[in-house]
């Protein structure tokens, strides 16, 4: 990860500017695990901005983020998954390259072969990163998506932050 020192110009201004929230919310979900992992059914959650073909793209004319969602089905090819993460503040050549780097699929796939885990759900979340104005992804649509892992009888929601 780069020091603030390292980053371009623009990007350091943006983060001596940006108006950071803090929402405290009470209380913080959480649900201990209460079984092993290699009973576990695990869902994975990205804010990568990732959508299968077909769907929407994130909309980033948005000022302050999109909040929404979209579905990526469990036996998606990984690799088919489009990027639309409106962020310049990270290089995307990687995702590009492996979408694993950012919602790791195949990996979690192969956990489950090995049986580390007990199984991956039928289907994950991506978010779009980059919400500068997150009320409604903490209001609504955050809470839609749990509630769909809670009808599902998910274990361990896997997140990987971009």
């Amino acid at each position: 990860m780069a020091t603030f020192d390292e980053m371009i110009l623009t990007h350091r201004l943006f983060m001596r500017g940006y108006p950071f929230s803090h929402y405290k919310i009470d209380p913080m979900p959480c649900s201990p695990l209460t079984k092993p992992l290699s009973q576990a059914k695990v869902a994975l959650i990205t804010t990568a901005g990732l959508y299968q073909e077909g769907q929407n793209k994130f909309d980033s004319s948005i000022k302050l983020g999109d909040s929404s969602f979209r579905e990526i089905s469990g036996d998606i090819d990984t690799q088919s998954l489009k990027e639309g993460h409106r962020s310049s503040a990270f290089d995307h050549r990687g995702v590009r390259d492996d979408k694993n780097l950012v919602l790791p699929l195949d990996r979690f796939r192969e956990m489950v072969a090995d049986k580390e885990i007990g199984s991956l759900n039928h289907r994950h979340f991506s978010f779009m990163g980059a919400i500068i104005g997150p009320g409604d992804l903490i209001n609504k649509t955050a809470p839609e998506m749990a509630n769909l892992l809670k009808a599902d009888k998910v274990d361990v929601a896997f997140l990987t932050p971009v």
